[in-house]
């Protein structure tokens, strides 16, 4: 036997004005909804614009003097490269060649300091290793410079946890969305490792 509430529920589902209210309070719900959505869109919006005009990034990046010059017993290094490694006082050298304490050994005639040898004048290279010891020259610091004070909103999470000229160069040096076009396409498919200024130049579509 059907219980009388289902039966009562029923038969008010088949009034229409019941469907009406229904229809009705779902479009009042759609529509506030869509409202907040814009709402809250709008003032995040403004909030980027406000602390991109008023309040510029204060990055973290300290330079030093000449990596070169520093005596240091451990060193940073580049890490991941099968082939070669560049350490944080800008020496490259064969992964076989680099020292226990992490840092290349100078005394290897293979091994070089702030190498440019797969980099264009443009500031892209197309070994990693490579862009990171090129970026590393002491002469490049009033380029990375100008790049951060000029540096976009879209680039404060890549570069706002990096601490020094070492730590800036790898980071630079990734490929990321300034490496592509059509957000899977190269710019430049051998170049695409970047210290520069500007991206690479776009290629023809």
């Amino acid at each position: 036997m059907v219980p009388c509430g289902a039966v009562l529920w029923r038969r008010l589902l088949r009034k229409r004005w019941v469907l009406g209210v229904v229809f009705g309070l779902s479009l009042v719900y759609f529509i506030s909804s869509t409202f907040k959505q814009e709402e809250r869109m709008v003032r995040d919006r403004t909030l980027l614009q406000v602390q991109e005009h008023e309040q510029p990034i204060m990055w973290k990046v300290k330079f030093s003097s000449g990596n070169s010059s520093q005596l240091s017993n451990q060193c940073r290094n580049s890490v991941q490269g099968k082939l070669l490694i560049t350490d944080e006082l800008g020496y490259i050298c064969e992964r076989k060649d680099l020292l226990v304490n992490g840092c290349c050994n100078v005394h290897v005639p293979s091994t070089k300091l702030y190498s440019c040898d797969s980099c264009l004048p443009n500031g892209c290279c197309s070994i990693y290793e490579f862009c990171v010891s090129c970026c590393l020259q002491p002469s490049k610091q009033h380029l990375l410079e100008r790049f951060l004070n000029r540096a976009a909103m879209a680039f404060q999470n890549l570069f706002m946890a990096v601490e020094d000229h070492f730590e800036l160069c790898l980071a630079k040096c990734r490929t990321s969305s300034q490496s592509v076009q059509h957000e899977n396409t190269y710019r430049d498919p051998i170049a695409k490792h970047c210290y520069g200024e500007y991206p690479p130049e776009l290629l023809p579509v």
